[in-house]
C-alpha cells in the first residue's frame, strides 16, 4: 500500500494545502490540536472532491442506465459470434459506438478520488512515522500526531504494534476499538449501497448476467473493504466512511427523483406524481412535467410502470398532455356528473315498529291482490245446462224427427 501511494506523491502538496486550510478554519472553533479540528478536516476534503465529481457521476448513472439497456443485444453478439472473438470485439465496439455508451464511464468516479485517497494516505503515513509532508511542517505534524478521535490518533492502524500505538500515545484498545467500528459501518454503507441500487433501481423485466455481476459485487465488495480497512489510519477511515456515506446519500437522491425506467424505484415515483396531480389538480414542477412528457411520447412502448400510471391518472379524472401537463378528462367528468345524477336517494331509516306496520300492510294488500286476480281470471259460468231428457221407452235416443202433419191422427 505504501508503494502504491508513494506513486501518488506528485499530488500530496495540493491535498496537503486543502487540509492546512481546513484545518486552520476548524482550529479556531475546536481547537487547533483536536481531534475535531483534524477530522472535520479530512471530511470537508471527502465533500470538496465529490463535489468536484458530480459531472462524473451523472455520466456514471447514464453509462450504468445504458448498460443494463444493452445487456440482451451485447449477449445476442457473443451467442452469435461465440467462435470468433476478433468480430465479437469488433460488434461491441460497434454498438458502444452506435449507442454513445462508454463502459469505462461506471468507474469514473471511483478513478477520478483515487490519487486522493491514496495521496491522503501518504500524507497520513508520513505524519505516522513523524516526517513532513507536502506543505506540513514541523509545527503542524506535531499537532496531527496530538490529535486523537475517540481516543484513537488519525495515523494509528488497527494492525500497529502496541509500541508504535504509545510512540502516538494512545492505548492498542482504544485503537482497535474504534477502528473495528468504523471498519464494520464502512463496509456495511458499501453493502446497503449496492443493496439499494439492485434492490429499487434496476429494470426487473430485464434477466441478464450484468444483474447477476452486480449482485456479487454487491457481497464481494464490503468483504474487500473490511479486509483492506484493517491496513489503513484512522483518517483514512474518516476518509473512505465519509466518501461511502456520501454515495449512499446522493444516489438515494438519484433513486428517489430520477430512478431507472421500469424499476420498482419507478412505480414508487410515479405512484408519488400521481398523488401529488390527484392533491394539486396539476404537475407542479418542471422536471415532473418532463417526466410526464416522456412517458406520453413513448406511446405504445410504454412500461408496465408507466402504463399504470397512465391509467391511474384516467381513474382520477386526468389526461396526460404532450407537453407534460394534465388537464380535466372530459370523458371521465360527464360520467360522474350522470352517475350523480342518476344515483337514486336512500330512503330513511325507519323504527322497527313500522319496518313491521309497513311488512303487514304490504302482506295484506299481496294477498287481496292475489285473490282479485284469481277472480279476474276464473272463467265466468253461463249457467248450469239444462238436463237432458230421457227418452221415453220405445224411443231412439239422440234428436226426434219431426213427425208428418199427415200421420196426426
Amino acid at each position: 500500500m505504501d508503494t502504491i501511494a508513494s506513486l501518488f506523491s506528485f499530488i500530496t502538496t495540493p491535498v496537503s494545502w486543502i487540509i492546512v486550510q481546513f484545518h486552520k478554519l476548524y482550529g479556531a472553533i475546536f481547537g487547533p490540536d483536536t481531534g475535531w479540528a483534524w477530522g472535520l478536516s479530512i471530511v470537508s476534503l471527502v465533500i470538496l472532491i465529490r463535489i468536484c465529481l458530480i459531472p462524473l457521476f451523472v455520466k456514471q448513472i447514464k453509462s450504468m442506465r445504458n448498460m443494463q439497456a444493452l445487456q440482451p443485444k451485447m449477449k445476442a453478439i457473443q451467442e452469435r459470434y461465440k467462435s470468433d472473438k476478433q468480430r465479437q470485439s469488433e460488434e461491441m465496439m460497434k454498438l458502444y459506438k452506435e449507442t454513445g455508451t462508454n463502459p469505462l464511464s461506471s468507474c469514473l468516479p471511483i478513478l477520478a478520488q483515487s490519487p486522493f485517497f491514496f495521496a491522503l494516505y501518504y500524507v497520513l503515513s508520513n505524519i505516522a512515522s513523524g516526517n513532513t509532508v507536502g506543505v506540513i511542517n514541523e509545527q503542524l505534524l506535531d499537532s496531527a500526531r496530538q490529535a486523537h478521535i475517540f481516543g484513537a490518533p488519525l495515523a494509528a492502524k488497527f494492525m500497529d504494534s502496541p509500541e508504535k500505538v504509545a510512540s502516538l500515545d494512545a492505548s492498542l484498545n482504544s485503537v482497535r476499538i474504534v477502528t473495528a467500528i468504523m471498519i464494520v459501518l464502512m463496509s456495511a454503507s458499501q453493502f446497503y449501497t449496492q443493496r439499494q441500487l439492485m434492490q429499487k433501481n434496476v429494470d426487473l423485466t430485464v434477466k441478464t448476467p450484468y444483474m447477476q455481476q452486480q449482485k456479487m459485487m454487491m457481497y464481494i465488495f464490503p468483504v474487500i473493504f473490511a479486509v483492506m480497512g484493517i491496513n489503513f489510519p484512522v483518517g483514512v477511515l474518516v476518509y473512505w466512511l465519509t466518501t461511502n456515506v456520501w454515495t449512499m446519500g446522493q444516489q438515494m437522491y438519484v433513486i428517489n427523483q430520477n430512478p431507472t425506467p421500469g424499476s420498482k424505484a419507478q412505480d414508487e415515483y410515479l405512484q408519488r406524481l400521481l398523488k401529488s396531480v390527484g392533491a394539486h389538480g396539476e404537475v407542479r414542477s418542471r422536471r415532473k412535467r418532463n417526466v410526464v412528457q416522456a412517458i406520453v411520447a413513448k406511446g405504445p412502448d410504454r412500461n408496465d410502470n408507466e402504463r399504470k400510471f397512465i391509467s391511474g391518472l384516467a381513474k382520477a379524472g386526468f389526461a396526460a398532455q404532450a407537453d407534460g401537463t394534465v388537464a380535466k378528462s372530459e370523458t371521465v367528468a360527464a360520467e360522474t356528473e350522470s352517475g350523480a345524477q342518476g344515483r337514486r336517494q336512500q330512503p330513511k331509516r325507519q323504527t322497527k315498529a313500522k319496518r313491521s306496520q309497513a311488512t303487514a300492510k304490504t302482506a295484506g294488500d299481496e294477498s287481496d291482490s292475489k285473490l282479485s286476480l284469481e277472480k279476474e281470471t276464473k272463467p265466468k259460468q253461463a249457467g248450469k245446462p239444462a238436463a237432458r231428457q230421457q227418452p221415453k221407452a220405445g224411443q231412439r235416443k239422440g234428436q226426434q224427427r219431426p213427425k208428418h202433419p199427415s200421420s196426426k191422427k
